[in-house]
């Protein structure tokens, strides 16, 4: 069944095209042009919107009240439906420091269901830990921290059904760069966080194969004048990505603006560290073993220290194009395309492409979230 979609501008992979009509074909995208290629063919009349590709997720803990380590297919399933709504069609579930064992059933749970859940498609897995130090532990638990362990890791690829597509761990660590160079020889992206590295420390682990730094600014060293650190490591190292948390409290926008400068808007990639508190009213919540205060539009320990956030990636794109930081082409390439690069899943989400599946959001020229599309199916709408 073809249909077409018409809308005043378009998103697209080979970049920003105005009014035209997108051919979606048995939930493929087809081709694009400029006037509609069949006289009676179906059109979906989206004038005065503008279409991109579904958002991309690649760092997010939990949503609607469950959370990742939760541990729970059905948990899974709904977050999955519920992300539709934030305008994401593709994400990475999210684990957190916790036991060897215990990580290893997230990880076969996630691997069982994935291909099952109803609503945003689950690309992959993101390890977040548990190989970090205590100097920056965030909403980390330190009393599972430890040095990579290859074996270990190779027993929660396994269990995963090879679905591990990420790794996160501190550059100082013991072992480190045989480590990185191990599983990045198998695929598997490394990034780097909750950290006190130096930034000789990080430039090794980048050396030998780490691209991605997590959330920038936070959980890391920052930059002081006479040693870099981890902020300075990822201003300055090459072929890197950096995570971005666009929510207002995370980062400062001028610190947001200072690092899509330097880096370019195609080296940073917008994620919301969510935790099981999106989607929710504010309240007492837990991330992992902790329990959060969400309040304020901040999620936070009882130390106050924050804890994840309840950031929609749909908001992130909105936040940076008011800030100014950002043209509405750049905020959509840092929430799709880059995202699904630096996690080397860009083959399966992240762009609008002839023979993809045709997953895409429609929008308002005010950024505002107007439809979600799944396989060329709207399953949400405002």
């Amino acid at each position: 069944m073809k249909t077409y979609i018409y809308a005043d501008k378009f998103f697209l992979n080979s970049g920003v095209k105005p009014a035209g009509y997108l051919e979606i074909t048995d939930g493929f995208f087809g081709n694009f042009s400029q006037e509609l290629p069949e006289k009676d063919a179906k059109v979906i009349d989206q004038s005065g919107k503008w279409i991109a590709p579904g958002l991309v997720d690649t760092h997010i803990h939990g949503y609607l009240n469950h959370d990742v380590m939760d541990n729970d297919a059905d948990g899974l399933k709904i977050m999955s439906e519920a992300l539709l709504s934030c305008g994401v069609t593709s994400f990475l579930p999210t684990t957190l420091t916790s036991t060897k064992e215990r990580l290893k059933d997230v990880a076969e749970t996630i691997g069982k269901v994935h291909e099952d859940v109803p609503g945003a498609k689950i690309q992959g897995i993101y390890f977040e830990g548990p190989f970090f130090t205590e100097e920056h532990k965030g909403a980390q638990n330190p009393s599972y921290f430890g040095d990579p362990d290859l074996q270990t890791f190779n027993e929660w690829q396994e269990a995963s059904g090879g679905l591990i597509k990420k790794i996160a761990l501190a550059p100082e660590r013991k072992g480190v760069k045989e480590f990185v160079s191990a599983v990045t020889d198998e695929g598997v992206v490394v990034s780097l966080g909750h950290s006190n590295a130096t930034l000789e420390q990080a430039q090794e682990a980048v050396e030998a194969g780490a691209s991605v730094f997590v959330h920038a600014y936070n959980g890391m060293r920052g930059l002081d004048h006479r040693e870099p650190g981890m902020v300075g490591a990822l201003m300055t190292l090459e072929h890197v990505f950096s995570e971005l948390i666009c929510d207002g409290h995370h980062v400062h926008p001028q610190a947001a603006d200072l690092l899509m400068e330097k880096v370019g808007h195609d080296h940073v990639a917008l994620i919301t560290d969510c935790m099981m508190a999106g989607g929710m009213p504010d309240g007492n919540y837990n991330l992992g073993e902790f329990p959060v205060v969400v309040k304020d539009g901040t999620a936070r320990l009882d130390s106050g220290n924050l804890a994840g956030s309840i950031l929609k990636l749909k908001e992130a794109i909105k936040n940076v194009v008011e800030w100014n930081i950002a043209t509405p082409e750049e905020a959509v390439m840092m929430a799709s395309y880059v995202p699904a690069v630096s996690c080397k899943i860009d083959d399966q989400c992240g762009m609008i492409k002839k023979g993809r599946a045709a997953d895409f959001i429609v929008l308002e020229p005010t950024m505002d979230l107007v439809a979600t599309y799944l396989d060329g199916v709207e399953r949400y709408h405002v």
